[in-house]
């Protein structure tokens, strides 16, 4: 029996709409830029004909439930909502081929990639690492999976609210990049895995939040239903 110097963390999990059972985490990917009228917002236009998606990871660690109270990170004044729809990984894929995407994929949920915008850009204009932008303790919030397994999600609004004001509205049919697409282009570069969850990306209007700021989101899945997620910004500690 294996013993250690001290108790292991506890492995990541989201709940699953109408299951008992959890959905394990094992790695969470995010889509860099792939609406285009976000990527025009943040200075970086996308030319789809000859760039390539791009990605980043966070720990499964920073992943946090919908409905959470999640204090103002360290280290920042620019802290900033990013509304997405998640894919969840639920079948081993290594170089699937675009046609084949569906079989990988398990279900979907609303999540929210939270950035400390200003060590993002920093970072971004100085060539190093988003890590400190990005990669944030409690940054990764993620809704209840609506299990659909080999569905791919082609068009649904997708939406944000900060204390009740929209903030950003669109469309997944406007992925520069789509969800076949995605695991396509992903599993070039790793073996993905069931519990890998892929945030796909955020449209336009992202923007600062504050303490006591409450963030609301939902994505619309056709006949399943809409996933919605929900997030409050507490004190900085």
């Amino acid at each position: 029996m294996t013993t250690y110097l001290f108790t292991p963390p506890a492995v990541q999990s989201v709940a699953i709409q109408g299951k008992a059972e959890r959905f394990p985490i094992n790695r969470l990917f995010f889509v860099g830029r792939n609406y285009h009228a976000h990527a025009v917002e943040m200075g970086k236009p996308v030319d789809k004909s000859v760039e390539r998606p791009f990605y980043f990871t966070k720990a499964p660690q920073t992943l946090t439930p919908s409905g959470a109270t999640v204090a103002y990170p360290p280290e920042t004044s620019n802290y900033h909502f990013e509304m997405e729809l998640v894919v969840a990984i639920g079948k081993a894929g290594f170089r699937v081929q675009a046609e084949n995407a569906h079989e990988v994929i398990y279900g979907y949920a609303a999540g929210l990639d939270m950035t400390r915008r200003d060590l993002q850009l920093v970072a971004r204009d100085k060539g190093r690492p988003w890590d400190l932008g990005k990669d944030i303790e409690e940054g990764s919030v993620c809704a209840d999976i609506v299990p659909l397994p080999g569905v791919v999600i082609d068009n649904g609004a997708i939406a944000l609210e900060v204390n009740g004001v929209t903030k950003q509205n669109s469309d997944v049919n406007k992925l520069i990049w789509n969800i076949r697409e995605i695991i396509a282009d992903l599993s070039l570069f790793y073996h993905l895995q069931p519990g890998d969850l892929i945030y796909t990306g955020t449209p336009e209007g992202v923007g600062a939040v504050v303490a006591g700021d409450q963030i609301t989101g939902h994505v619309d899945l056709g006949a399943a239903g809409v996933t919605r997620v929900a997030l409050t910004v507490g004190a900085a500690e």
